[in-house]
């Protein structure tokens, strides 16, 4: 088996279950995102040395770093930070990026279906032009609106989890082709 193949593998058993246990629990499991940062330096240590090593820690690092954004910001919880440092820990941080990107569409596309769904256009759209316009002035919208933060109970809410594992899946069903 190539070292693609075994990250490959690794990277899509990890998105998947955290896909499922994020639809039916709303919660990603910290031993699971445990699990992958390790897997991911182990197998990169393991198949490319200390390099591999640097390399895992960057994708782990750029994971982390760009997530703990969007969580400060209150707009993603703590288990999506931690599964996209342990993707990143797997793939490297080029292989993050092609993720990342693959996720933002996967997450757009399943964000316009649910507000679609719940009728809740309108009011999407206007929060989007709020929350643009708060962070044009350096201001984290939700300290003027409580119900821009993901844990208000009035906003709607979306397992980011499943846009992970379906802008990975895509990635690699792309990189095949």
């Amino acid at each position: 088996m190539t070292v693609n193949a075994m990250t490959d593998i690794c990277v899509a058993v990890l998105v998947s279950i955290a896909g499922v246990s994020d639809i039916r629990s709303r919660r990603i499991p910290n031993w699971l995102t445990l699990s992958g940062v390790c897997a991911g330096l182990a197998l990169n240590a393991a198949t490319a040395g200390y390099t591999g090593l640097l390399r895992s820690a960057a994708g782990m690092l750029l994971g982390f770093g760009a997530y703990l954004v969007l969580y400060c910001l209150r707009a993603m919880g703590a288990g999506d930070v931690k599964l996209m440092a342990a993707v990143g820990a797997i793939v490297g941080p080029a292989g993050w990026i092609a993720v990342f990107f693959g996720t933002a569409i996967a997450g757009g596309l399943l964000a316009l279906g649910l507000v679609i769904f719940k009728r809740r256009l309108r009011e999407t759209l206007w929060n989007a032009w709020f929350i643009v316009s708060e962070l044009v002035h350096f201001r984290a919208p939700y300290k003027q609106r409580s119900d821009l933060d993901v844990k208000d109970g009035r906003s709607l809410k979306m397992p980011h989890g499943v846009a992970i594992a379906a802008g990975t899946a895509a990635v690699l069903l792309l990189a095949r082709v």
